[in-house]
This record gives structure tokens, sequence and C-alpha cells, in this order.
């Protein structure tokens, strides 16, 4: 079957099967991205942000932390925590050392916290199960292999709000650089039935010194209030050149190839994984979101697109990394590439946090009728 692009963004139908386009050639994503600016995405919203970063600080009143924010190495976190540091917000950071983290990304996280004055809790996995569950992710032959990662990194974050009191998370995703995101070749992180049965079926360790949050742990503390998710960045006139010279003026925040390239098993998943067993090539999200932000022309975004989607010798670095982390030999690597490519729906998913979540949420609605 014939490839065909938007003719306004570079989203394709290639390995999507739930793109459409209009009578103009304008696919469903950009069009619904664009619809959202104005309210998802408000670029001039001075006030707002003023009225969440007061609201932060009273609510952080008597307590060490005004709030909590995730910290990878990459471009979104590090600019947030930057920002929140010139807001005079008191900021707890919290880093997942997973082991994959490249030299550029572990010296961005050390110099930013260090010019800011942010205090930075690190969580490294137990390695031995860790390691033993990715490579069950890789022979489930799975999209998600970031899962573990994302997983622990949220579980760690919840135990850091109770904790220390703080129910204020604010998260580097925005609108800017991340408004559209290829559907499908995805599944939700905090899916442990998911994770459970991969683990079963694949693994070779039990998973008992990991610490996981659930999806209905996480909806219950959303929904009751304990944990509040906040994106600043969508209140701001967020782009990507402007805050990577601002980073590099204030800490030396050194560049790191490309979005979420600031880990190797990240950088591997996007730049292997994903286009070899599903077809899929993650700079079309990236270059349309920052499109439709009005970061980039549609042409410029073209070419990228033609040029070389990796540095062969900087990916064979990485799988090799991978590879003696994992202890898998040449052949069984390869095997692992060449076997049949699977969806987490091929496996045990979860099916009752879902029914929960439509409970609470008719709950909730009878409650506002009556």
């Amino acid at each position: 079957m014939e490839t065909i692009r938007c003719t306004r963004c570079v989203m394709s139908s290639e390995a999507d099967p739930t793109i459409t386009f209009d009578a103009e050639g304008r696919c469903n994503y950009c069009t619904e991205a664009l619809s959202q600016i104005g309210t998802v995405y408000q670029p001039d919203g001075n006030k707002q942000l003023e009225e969440m970063i007061a609201m932060l600080k009273k609510e952080g009143a008597g307590k060490p932390y005004d709030c909590l924010m995730g910290i990878s190495g990459g471009l979104d976190s590090a600019y947030l925590a930057y920002l929140g540091y010139r807001w005079g917000l008191r900021i707890l950071a919290v880093h997942i050392d997973d082991g994959y983290d490249t030299d550029i990304s572990k010296e961005n996280i050390k110099r930013l916290c260090k010019a800011a004055g942010i205090d930075l809790k690190v969580i490294a996995p137990d390695r031995e199960q860790y390691d033993a569950l990715t490579l069950a992710y890789l022979k489930a032959g799975v999209p998600n292999l970031a899962v573990p990662q994302d997983n622990i990194l949220f579980a760690f974050l919840y135990d850091m709000a109770q904790k220390h009191g703080v129910k204020y998370f604010l998260t580097g995703g925005n609108f800017a650089l991340e408004s559209i995101l290829q559907r499908g070749n995805t599944h939700n992180p905090m899916d442990l039935v998911n994770l459970r049965d991969i683990n079963r079926r694949f693994g070779t360790t039990k998973l008992n010194k990991l610490r996981f949050v659930s999806s209905y742990r996480k909806f219950l503390l959303s929904k009751l209030g304990k944990v509040v998710t906040l994106r600043p960045l969508n209140l701001i006139d967020y782009n990507r050149d402007r805050a990577f010279e601002e980073l590099y003026q204030f800490c030396g925040f050194q560049y790191y190839g490309a979005k979420h390239l600031e880990n190797m098993l990240t950088a591997f998943i996007q730049l292997r994984w994903l286009p070899e067993k599903f077809g899929v090539d993650k700079r079309t999200s990236h270059l349309s979101s920052m499109i439709v932000s009005g970061q980039l022309s549609r042409e410029a975004a073209l070419r990228e697109l033609e040029k070389p989607l990796v540095d062969p010798a900087l990916m064979d670095k990485y799988v090799a990394e991978i590879k003696q982390r994992l202890s898998l030999s040449d052949e069984a690597f390869e095997a692992i590439m060449a076997a049949p490519a699977h969806q987490h729906t091929d496996y045990k998913c979860d099916q009752l946090g879902a029914t929960v979540k439509k409970l609470f949420k008719g709950i909730l609605y009878r409650n506002m009728k009556g």
C-alpha cells in the first residue's frame, strides 16, 4: 500500500492504521493539535502561570519543598527545573539511574542541579532484577520497552510525595514539542498485570526488589488529590532552540543528539527497536509537533527525515552496552531482533483497573448531578 503523508505536517500512514486525512490531505493528528492552541497550549498564559507559582508557594509553606519533578537529563525536564529555579520554587528532583544514562546526560543533571541548588534524589533499581525484566520485554517483542523505567520512576515519585507531604508534581511533558504522538505501538506503563505476565512468561527472576505503581493506584492518587500533575511548559512560549541556549548559558548544558536520546536504552528503542520491529519512525511525531507550534517549517522537517535515522557507529556502541548488560550474545540479540513483533495486548492486560476507572467516573458523575 502506498504511504500517504500529511500535506500540513509530516505524519504518514506508514505503520499507523489510525491516521486519517481530510479532503485537503491534512491528517487528524495536526488538525486535533491545532484545535488545542489557546486551550491546552497557552504560550501567552502569563496570568495562569503566575497564579500557579503563587499557589505552589502557598501550598508549600511550612514544608521542605513546593513541588516534585522527575529529571532525566533531557531538555524538557531540565528546562522546567531551570524555570522552577528562576520562579523561586523549592524543588525536589527525582532521577532514576538505570545504568543506561549517557555521559552527557549525567553531566547535564550534575551541572543543572548544582547551579540551581536543586535537591536531587537518585534511585538505582536492583540491577539484576531490572536487567532481567528489561530482557523479558525484549523477548516478549513488545513496543514499549521503557515500561520498567517509567513505572519505577513514578512509583518512587509517589513515595516521595507521600513522604514529604508534597502533592504537586511538575512534569516536563508539553504541547510545543509533544502535541503529536503516533497512536498505537505503545502501552500504559502502569499496567502491572501486563508487566507481571511478561515477566512470568519471559523473565528469569522475581521482582521483589523493585518498587512498582499500578494504574489503579495512580488513578486514585490523582482523583483523590493526593498527587496533582501540572504542566507549566504549556503556559509559556516554549521554544526548543531558545531553551537549549538558555540552559547552556546557565550551566553549560550540552546537546545530546535528538529528543529522548539522553539514555542509551531509550535511544535504542527510538532509533532501532521501533523502526525495525514496528516500522515506526518517531521523528515524524517530534517534527510534526514542532510544525504545529511554529518552530519548524514542513520543508525543513522533510529535509530532516531525509537524513539517516541514526549514526551506525553510535548505535553499535549503544547495542554493545545493552548486550553486555543483559549478557546477550550476538546470536541471541539478532534472534530477538528477527523474532515476530507483538503488541502488549497479546499478553494479559489490566482489565480490572479500567473497570474501576469507569465505575469511579460514574460515581463522580452521579454525585455531580445529584
